[in-house]
């Protein structure tokens, strides 16, 4: 899991890549300021979890926002929104 700060571009980009070469089965970026570029969370810009799940040694990306259950295949008990994550729980 990253935490955006204002280097954002390392996150999105270099970082993903790293762990997609490692084949991480999951990762995930959490962006509770809304930083990142909007190709990588979208427009408006917003705060945003993304989760980059291995699929076939690519990474498959799937967005949340608010109050959207976050989906995970390493987690899949987890019940918890984009919004209790921005919020610290």
């Amino acid at each position: 899991m990253e935490v955006v700060s204002t280097n954002w571009r390392d996150d999105y980009a270099h970082k993903m890549i790293d762990y997609e070469a490692l084949s991480i089965p999951e990762y995930w970026i959490v962006d509770y300021l809304g930083l990142g570029g909007s190709r990588y969370i979208g427009y408006p810009k917003q705060p945003a979890l993304s989760v980059y799940q291995l699929v076939d040694g690519e990474y498959q990306i799937k967005l949340f926002w608010g109050d959207e259950r976050i989906e995970s295949a390493v987690f899949p008990e987890l019940n918890l929104t984009a919004k209790q994550i921005f919020n610290g729980g």
